[in-house]
């Protein structure tokens, strides 16, 4: 991601920086104003990663600051999590207290996390459930996620752990040296823990914004091509792609939910002038998510619509998976698009013919509503799992 300076190591290990950190061509989340975190050619796009302060941590008690972590911080590894195991039919016993996990997974605070306890304790897996990341890639050696990633060619291992598009042909090692793509897989991971994550990277802090976006395009048609579950899209952009919106309509025909940050650009995405691509392409497969803090509000970075956002989830100071074994804090929409995308993937696996149609109403229509969200989401609430499960089991599927 470029551009990031005036790094330091705090007394508490915590690696800080005021400055702001370059956003990816074809945003990933990165906000407008002081809390910016990754702009680089602003005038193409695909240029928004970690958009707000993000830090990173080199021990799970380490407290969150408006800062950003260089792309190869030093630092000491987080022993691994004490990882819940989920056999196909089991309560989950989760670790609240894992390193690479945050407030908003809370199974004892449902009204400020998306409400996992129920649908936890009712699980019962039936099917496989694979999301696509499309972001900056992956730490194969994570702990926290490794036991989740999978290949769709050849035999998974250190040289083979996804597809990397953005060097303009094709790899099969998308290695993160940015960390947004860790921070987002492990939230979708923290939601479901046995999710599978088909990692396809498509950010390139080198090229031009162009050549971002067509690695992104690639990165859509593959995930459709092997036809995966869910696709993430924690990112985005204001230019119309028509090879981009046609991949994912042809998502739509393969039953494929495509779940994407509304954007972290203060803006009400209603408006033609402040569209954001993909969420804004208004398509029936895609969920656009904003973002809200641990005041139930939601955040002032945000992008919001009435007509175009469909809900939120927890988006501030989220702590998640980063590079080399650690955690670290990010912020924006692009970790409410996680959750939603892990909340998405729970379901599917217990009701696995649940069409993508049904499954994004369930998580539309059974939303916690709350007055501060009235009139900036078409739900005018925030991620429940639990109720879109129960309700999952009510609705007809095809």
């Amino acid at each position: 991601m470029g551009g990031v300076n005036a790094w330091a190591l705090t007394s508490s290990g915590v690696w800080e920086s005021s400055a702001a950190v370059p956003s990816v061509n074809r945003m990933i989340a990165a906000p407008k104003k002081a809390e910016r975190v990754a702009k680089v050619d602003q005038s193409t796009r695909r240029s928004q990663h970690p958009k707000a302060n993000f830090v990173v941590t080199n021990h799970p008690a380490a407290k969150p600051t408006r800062k950003a972590p260089p792309a190869k911080a030093k630092g000491q590894s987080i022993p691994p999590a004490a990882a819940t195991q989920v056999p196909a039919k089991a309560n989950f016993q989760y670790d609240f207290f894992s390193p690479y996990v945050s407030w908003g997974i809370d199974p004892d605070d449902p009204q400020l996390s998306v409400n996992l306890k129920t649908a936890w304790a009712n699980f019962e897996q039936k099917k496989e459930v694979v999301v696509a990341i499309i972001d900056t890639g992956i730490d194969y050696n994570h702990p926290f996620i490794r036991n989740n990633i999978i290949v769709k060619e050849g035999v998974k291992g250190p040289q083979n752990y996804g597809v990397d598009f953005s060097q303009g042909k094709k790899s099969m090692a998308p290695n993160d040296d940015n960390g947004h793509g860790t921070h987002v897989a492990g939230i979708i991971r923290s939601v479901y823990p046995n999710v599978k994550l088909l990692i396809l990277k498509y950010y390139n802090p080198q090229a031009s914004g162009q050549a971002n976006v067509d690695a992104t395009v690639a990165a859509f048609k593959y995930a459709v091509d092997h036809k995966v579950d869910i696709i993430n899209y924690s990112g985005g952009g204001p230019e119309f792609v028509a090879e981009e919106k046609a991949a994912i309509e042809k998502a739509v025909k393969e039953g494929i939910l495509v779940v994407a940050a509304a954007g972290n650009e203060a803006s009400d995405i209603d408006l033609k002038s402040n569209n954001y691509f993909p969420a804004s392409y208004g398509l029936s497969n895609i969920i656009a998510v904003t973002a809200y803090n641990q005041q139930l509000n939601i955040m002032p970075l945000s992008n919001y619509g009435k007509h175009s956002v469909h809900l939120a989830a927890p988006g501030h100071r989220i702590r998640s998976s980063f590079p080399n074994g650690r955690s670290g804090y990010l912020t924006g929409t692009s970790q409410a698009t996680a959750f939603v995308s892990g909340a998405a993937a729970l379901i599917k696996a217990q009701h696995p013919e649940i069409s993508n149609a049904r499954l994004k109403d369930v998580l539309i229509s059974q939303t916690d509503l709350l007055p501060a969200f009235v009139g900036k989401t078409t739900s005018g609430g925030k991620l429940d799992t639990s109720k879109a499960m129960a309700e999952a089991k009510q609705i007809p599927r095809k």
